[in-house]
């Protein structure tokens, strides 16, 4: 009898033992390289994912070329969700990212930003930028940051290009645009709506939603890279990613759903 119990007790430990150490191989490493405006709310979709499955997220931010050159020249990550289409696109005709993983994730929207709070009765940040009343008007490099290519778009639309072309100063990407502004050293800057409505909170500084027609449309694109293609964690990123709850924390953090 005694040998009987122990024999179960045995077994017992065995299944329980095994049943950990799987759950411990199911939990796994995602390497993420994310556009520098996606920040923010990749804290909330991480936070969101690891909860839900147990995998880790390590996020590295930057501008969208600056990324997509450490991929091509063999940077060790899994999914890329840039602030474009266009470099997604390339990787995959390249071979370096599975061709039927690519999703659009979010479509951002630019807004006109002057540090401070609002006063009332004088001009508003595109009044500003109209009149020429400021120094400095920071943007995201154009040949970077698809930010900076709208914003530079946005700058033909109100024929404004020549006459603000010395005044322009450039961040790499649109995180270092932002800081521009925030910090005073621009009295202007497009950046990114995301940067400055935060869930639960006021917006930062004073700002004009920018209207969509202005620019093209700022389509952002997410993709699995060759190097995740046998991860089980990378591939759950992707699924929740395009999750109804995903998509929540994404139009929370001032991103449109895409269609």
């Amino acid at each position: 009898m005694a040998r009987s119990l122990l024999l179960r007790l045995a077994v017992a430990l065995l299944v329980a033992l095994t049943a950990a150490l799987g759950g411990q191989a199911r939990a796994d490493i995602v390497r993420l390289a994310v556009a520098s405006n996606f920040t923010e709310p990749m804290q909330a979709l991480g936070a969101a994912f690891s909860t839900r499955t147990g995998h880790t997220l390590l996020v590295v931010n930057g501008s969208t070329g600056r990324l997509y050159a450490q991929i091509v020249n063999g940077a060790a990550v899994d999914i890329f969700l840039a602030a474009d289409t266009v470099r997604p696109a390339r990787l995959v005709e390249d071979g370096l990212a599975v061709a039927d993983s690519v999703q659009t994730y979010a479509i951002g929207r630019l807004a006109l930003m002057e540090p401070g709070d609002a006063t009332a009765g004088t001009p508003s940040p595109l009044q500003r930028l109209q009149s020429g009343d400021y120094r400095h008007l920071a943007l995201a490099n154009p040949d970077l940051a698809p930010y900076g290519a709208a914003a530079r778009q946005i700058l033909a639309h109100l024929e404004l290009q020549t006459a603000s072309a010395s005044r322009q100063v450039f961040g790499e990407n649109i995180g270092q645009t932002y800081a521009f502004v925030a910090t005073g050293n621009a009295d202007l800057g497009f950046v990114a709506l995301s940067q400055i409505r935060h869930p639960g909170s006021a917006p930062a500084g004073r700002h004009d939603l920018i209207p969509a027609d202005w620019h093209d449309p700022i389509r952002q694109d997410a993709v699995l890279l060759e190097r995740g293609r046998n991860n089980e964690a990378a591939r759950a990123f992707m699924d929740f990613l395009a999750s109804p709850e995903a998509r929540d924390i994404i139009a929370a953090h001032g991103y449109e759903a895409p269609a």
